[in-house]
């Protein structure tokens, strides 16, 4: 790699080398040579090919030359033609029927499917990993005891695994959505240059779809319905969204004034260039970032939608190169970071305890009010009564006393409702959604 000019980060430092390949340039023609491959045996079953020209497409379908495809597109300024004329310089009896009724968002349209259906299988594998490492960490903690906090103040208290929940309840969604995609991915088609079908004979688009193993929409225009882009998206930035809301709280509960929850560190991982004692939070701050980076490329994709007019224009096409490719290894760079930072996440229950005994015997004081108006009390003066022995606990845990409350308000485990159990609710429906 030569690092002397501008390399975007995705091609050396985020996602994996499997995405890399889906999205590469190789790749793209390599799709491109089997759709017209495919198109060509069609037209052959169809007497518009011959035996001898099909062969010979077949035989040099391999042999790709993207620097020839490149110094000719200098030329064309087209990169679909490049391409063809470079596979008609190789196969030379059948390249004359190359791409024969076709339009360039036939081949290309439907390549970009086929790539997405391979990059949406690396996100569920992906996604399902982080899954996992929730669902274990979600029974492992579901009992556990923590300060629950509203508006970053302290609440009533919850569990560390119903806390987790949460999030995993997110991802779960996330990843019912992507089968949703999935489910409604469809090509173009061979429809031609404005989505009629008029330069093909009947039969062509089926057998050609057939062989890609590829769904068509009954209607497009030149191109697939720009809609599919978006869901995609949306559904990738939900995936970084639901992981952005887990790493900014670990941030929050990392922060030494709560000190409950803490990224794994490595022996060797330094902190700061220059404070030497920094234990920063830095994945899941790199989640945050690149979920950030994500949730803005959907918008594009819904424009592109809603600004594709009549049976098409082209200015989609320049930001598709960027927004698709990126969407995926962003949405992949945050889950490989996710799945590390869950499975190595530090759980100090020390400091969960410490901070239960200073604010629980606030929350605590919920229950008080109750049993005191089911002992006949006026709610609103009960009320009043109790909040005015809160607000001289808190000035006294200000000034870092210890909370004055009755140590009876402790008793926490009255308070959780059904934290636990809801908790291993959720943990029972990851794995009942891995097996399948």
């Amino acid at each position: 790699m030569d690092f002397s000019e501008y390399l975007s980060v995705f091609s050396w430092r985020y996602g994996s080398k499997d995405m890399r390949v889906i999205f590469g340039e190789k790749h793209k023609y390599e799709l491109w040579r089997k759709i017209w491959v495919a198109l060509a045996k069609a037209q052959f079953k169809a007497k518009l090919v011959s035996k001898r020209e099909l062969d010979d497409l077949v035989r040099n379908q391999n042999k790709i030359n993207i620097s020839r495809i490149f110094e000719i597109e200098k030329e064309t300024k087209h990169d679909v033609v490049a391409a063809i004329r470079e596979y008609a310089e190789e196969a030379k009896i059948g390249g004359g029927k190359i791409h024969l009724g076709a339009t360039s968002m036939d081949i290309t349209d439907n390549t970009d499917i086929l790539k997405i259906k391979e990059a949406l299988i690396i996100i569920e594998e992906r996604l399902k990993k982080v899954l996992k490492e929730f669902k274990e960490k979600i029974e492992c903690y579901a009992d556990v005891p923590c300060l629950g906090l509203t508006h970053l103040q302290p609440a009533e208290p919850t569990t560390v695994g119903y806390r987790l929940a949460f999030y995993a309840q997110d991802l779960l969604n996330d990843l019912k959505f992507l089968k949703f995609v999935q489910k409604n991915l469809r090509g173009k088609g061979m429809k031609g240059a404005v989505g009629t079908g008029a330069s093909y004979q009947r039969g062509i688009e089926k057998a050609v779809m057939e062989s890609l193993g590829l769904k068509a929409f009954l209607i497009s225009s030149q191109v697939y319905p720009r809609k599919i882009d978006y869901w995609l998206l949306a559904m990738l930035a939900g995936i970084g969204s639901s992981l952005a809301k887990f790493s900014a709280d670990l941030r929050i509960l990392q922060s030494p004034m709560l000190g409950e929850w803490s990224e794994p560190l490595t022996e060797k991982q330094v902190g700061s260039s220059a404070m030497p004692f920094k234990r920063n939070p830095i994945n899941a701050e790199k989640i945050c970032s690149l979920a950030r980076y994500l949730l803005f490329l959907t918008p594009v994709a819904l424009e592109n939608n809603s600004l594709s007019y009549l049976e098409r224009t082209l200015d989609d096409s320049a930001n598709r190169r960027i927004i698709i490719p990126e969407a995926f290894l962003t949405a992949e760079e945050i889950l490989i970071t996710a799945e590390k930072l869950i499975n190595g996440l530090v759980i100090n229950e020390d400091k969960i305890r410490d901070n239960l005994r200073q604010y629980a015997p606030f929350a605590a004081m919920e229950m008080t009010l109750i049993d005191a108006v089911k002992q006949g009390a006026d709610r609103q003066k009960a009320h009043e009564a109790i909040r005015k022995r809160a607000m001289k606990a808190w000035e006294a845990v200000q000034r870092g006393e210890k909370n004055p409350l009755p140590d009876e308000f402790l008793k926490v485990k009255k308070h959780l409702g059904q934290a636990p159990t809801r908790a291993r609710k959720c943990a029972k429906m990851i794995e009942i959604c891995l097996r399948q």
